[in-house]
Formats: structure tokens, C-alpha cells, sequence
């Protein structure tokens, strides 16, 4: 097995550096959503507090705050802490009281949700089970289950088919479409490698082959076009596809955690989603302390993620 130079990283480390680097990633890419990659200032001034003169997103928003990524994913990892249980359920119930009173949010406050993500919602508010809310259109393939979706291969699981399973069923409530599900199950394939110790090139063919293998004949062609997105230039945009592409790429590009989300942010659109799910992996290759101390500092709501931890890092490490 190859792995990274940073083998000697202890699973506690990578398992915290895993949630810190996803919502560090998050935050960090809050204020320079909606801008173009042309608009953006220079790759090395992006910090938490823009440059002066930046027209941020999201004004009045703390500096230092997660968004609706790193919220999801939290309620996510509260629901895997205690089983895979009535998955689709628990999850739809946390996703409603995150929308509604800001659970699990640094300050109660909900300031950005997807067009789909909050279509799902109101669904469920009207009756339909979790496991059918999201919607299953072409047209439906945001990232909202993507850049959430890092918590699933945290804790254990018996096998790579129970893994692809989880992942799948965590996107149910939001978002139904088979390439959602399999970009999900895609992402959750590399991040388990990724705690494993292979190094990230490692990780993502391994993770597209055992993806290969077990995808039924009917979705086949969603993973032809799932797999095929790495051939496109980075984008950073809010597409499933392309989110994930994006992702690869930042890490990839990169050897350190800063130059990693960094580089997300400066693909441009949906910064902040780009450089969660690029700051998780990073987090796991890396490890917690190679996330820059200003950041982690610099970070609100900690003291909702600590508790979480420790009981992952009992369950995991």
C-alpha cells in the first residue's frame, strides 16, 4: 500500500484535521463566493478578513464563520455518531432545525442554503418521506450533498458497498439524481483511503475503480459523465461535477493545507463549497496542525465541534 510521507499521522489527527480542514475551508471561502476567478485579489492575500477594497459576500456576516456546508455536515456527523439508523430520517430532522433555529451554526444564523437544498426542505415540511424529498431532475445536481457529505466515511463501516451506501443515503433528503449520489459516493471512496494513510493519487484510483466495479448497468452512463468532468478545466461552480473536479484539482495542485483551500478559492463562484470539500481532504492528508493556527483561531462556533470530536475521535481513533 502507498502512503503518504505523513503516514506517522496519528488517526486522530487526520480525523481532526478532517472536520477543522472542512469547515476552516468553508469559512475561509464565505466571503469571496459569487465572484468570478478574474475578480478575486491575488492568490496570496485571501485570508478570512478580505483585502481592503473587496466587495465580500455576505456582509455582516463574522469573520471566521462557517455556512451552510459546514452546518449540514455537522448535523450529519451528530446523526452518524449514534448509527446508520433510520439515516434519512434523523438527518431530514437535523437539516429542518438547522434551517429553521440555525442548529449548529457559530452564531443561530442561516444566511445561505441552496435553491435545491431548501426545495427538498419545504417538501419535507409538506409530508414526503426523506428517502424521496430530494429532487431527481437532471437539472438538480448542486454540490449540497457534496460538500457535506466527508462525516460518512469518518466512522466505521464494514465494507466499501456499506460506505457507498451511507453516502448515498445522506444525499436522499436533498438531492435524489444518480449523479449526485454516485459523486457522493465518489468523494466518500477517496476521503476513507485518505484516513487510511494512501497518498491522494492513490486514494482517487482506487476510489474510481472500486466505483467501476460496483455501479449496476443502469448508472452507468451518470458515471461515465460523473468520471469525465476531471477532463474540464476547474470551475469552482455550484455543479456536482464540476465541484468535485474542482476539489481534486485544488489538492492535487497543491502540498500543504493553506496553498490547498487557497488555490479552491481561486477557481472562483462557489468558494466557499470549493474549498470545504478540498479543505476535508487536505485536513485528512495533512493532519490538524498543518491547518494555519491564525485560521484555526480565527474560527467561530468551536465549541459546538469539540464535543463532536471526542466522540468521534473514541468511536475512531
Amino acid at each position: 500500500m502507498q502512503v503518504n510521507r505523513s503516514d506517522v499521522l496519528s488517526t486522530e489527527s487526520r480525523l481532526r484535521g478532517s472536520i477543522y480542514g472542512l469547515l476552516v475551508g468553508d469559512a475561509l471561502g464565505v466571503p469571496y463566493e459569487f465572484t468570478s476567478a478574474a475578480e478575486l485579489p491575488e492568490i496570496g492575500l485571501i485570508e478570512m478578513a478580505p483585502p481592503v477594497g473587496f466587495r465580500r459576500a455576505h456582509l455582516g456576516v463574522p469573520e471566521g464563520t462557517w455556512s451552510d456546508d459546514g452546518a449540514q455536515a455537522l448535523h450529519l456527523l451528530k446523526v452518524l455518531l449514534d448509527g446508520d439508523a433510520a439515516l434519512e430520517a434523523r438527518f431530514a430532522d437535523g437539516l429542518q432545525s438547522w434551517y429553521s433555529s440555525g442548529e449548529l451554526t457559530p452564531d443561530g444564523r442561516v444566511f445561505d442554503i441552496g435553491i435545491q437544498t431548501q426545495e427538498a426542505l419545504a417538501r419535507l415540511t409538506r409530508g414526503v418521506p426523506p428517502n424521496q424529498s430530494g429532487p431527481k431532475e437532471e437539472r438538480n445536481n448542486g454540490n449540497g450533498s457534496l460538500m457535506r457529505v466527508l462525516p460518512v466515511a469518518l466512522l466505521p463501516a464494514d465494507d466499501d458497498s456499506a460506505l457507498i451506501k451511507r453516502a448515498r443515503r445522506q444525499s436522499l433528503p436533498t438531492h435524489g439524481h444518480t449523479r449526485s449520489l454516485l459523486a457522493c459516493s465518489l468523494a466518500t471512496l477517496i476521503s476513507v483511503r485518505l484516513l487510511q494513510g494512501l497518498t491522494f493519487v492513490r486514494a482517487l484510483d482506487e476510489a474510481q475503480e472500486c466505483l467501476e466495479q460496483t455501479t449496476v448497468k443502469a448508472e452507468r452512463n451518470e458515471l461515465r459523465i460523473l468520471l469525465d468532468g476531471r477532463l474540464d478545466a476547474p470551475n469552482g461552480s455550484g455543479y456536482v461535477v464540476d465541484c468535485l473536479w474542482s476539489s481534486v484539482a485544488a489538492v492535487l495542485r497543491t502540498r500543504n493545507f493553506e496553498d490547498c483551500v487557497r488555490c479552491a478559492i481561486s477557481f472562483g463562484n462557489d468558494t466557499d463549497t470549493t474549498a470545504c470539500v478540498a479543505g476535508g481532504w487536505a485536513g485528512l492528508l495533512y493532519g490538524e496542525d498543518a491547518i494555519p493556527l491564525r485560521w484555526r483561531e480565527q474560527l467561530q462556533g468551536k465549541h459546538l465541534v469539540e464535543p463532536m470530536l471526542e466522540r468521534l475521535v473514541a468511536k475512531c481513533g
